[in-house]
């Protein structure tokens, strides 16, 4: 997967600025799941179980797709588990406003594009040419 900050591609495994790290952290560790997800197995942090602050929780739930097929519907699926992974930076205040589009690539590839609006009118864009793969590979 290539990862491109600000126009700059960059290996994802190391990203070196904290915000980008942050977005690295909270959509490719996993989230606990929720009830009604329909994924037997157990998983998600477990400290997920006692936050310190009511209903917080780290990662995303992208894990839920690695048993589906890629139909159409698959990216906006992504793009709901990504913007729900990255709502706590509004919350804390990192950003003020927070845009994610996600797109199919071909049959093998969805891409995601994410601009986060900071509080001090920056733009900070990852864009991620193939999560897909790295759900799935």
């Amino acid at each position: 997967m290539i990862l491109i900050i600000n126009g700059v591609e960059q290996p994802v495994y190391a990203p070196t600025d904290p915000l980008t790290r942050a977005v690295v952290i909270s959509l490719f560790t996993w989230r606990r799941k929720e009830t009604d997800d329909d994924y037997d197995e157990p998983t998600g942090w477990w400290g997920d179980t006692y936050p310190t602050v009511q209903n917080d929780r780290i990662g995303s739930r992208l894990y839920l797709m690695r048993r589906r097929k890629l139909t159409s519907k698959t990216p906006l699926d992504a793009k709901t588990y990504i913007e729900q992974a990255l709502t706590w930076m509004k919350e804390d205040g990192v950003a003020a406003r927070i845009d994610v589009r996600t797109e199919r690539s071909g049959n093998d590839k969805i891409f995601a594009d994410i601009k986060i609006y900071k509080v001090d009118d920056s733009v900070h864009n990852l864009n991620f040419d193939d999560i897909w793969s790295e759900l799935n590979g």
